[in-house]
């Protein structure tokens, strides 16, 4: 079975996400934060692993808290995508 992916686009332009940041020449271009060389997904593996968000902040001296605020924003909005099984043509 194939599946689509149905995009959260629009859901991710609504909200207010002026912190993640996309740049073909930094880190291929994955989310970071502000521009910088902080992976969303670094800063949401952290916090899953059970870090505070005090110790995220004492690991990378350049975060704010508003920072890994959108970085739970934008996981939360991307974990909404719903995949949808299409029919394979025979």
């Amino acid at each position: 079975m194939t599946y689509l992916s149905e995009p959260v686009v629009d859901k991710l332009d609504a909200m207010k996400l002026d912190r993640i940041t996309f740049d073909p020449e930094v880190f291929a271009g994955r989310a970071c934060v502000r521009g910088m060389r902080i992976p969303v997904s670094v800063v949401i593996k952290m916090l899953a692993s059970g870090m505070s968000r005090e110790q995220v902040l004492r690991e990378h001296p350049d975060l704010t808290d508003e920072d890994i605020t959108q970085c739970l924003d934008y996981a939360a909005a991307l974990s909404e995508d719903r995949v949808l099984p299409l029919p394979i043509a025979s």
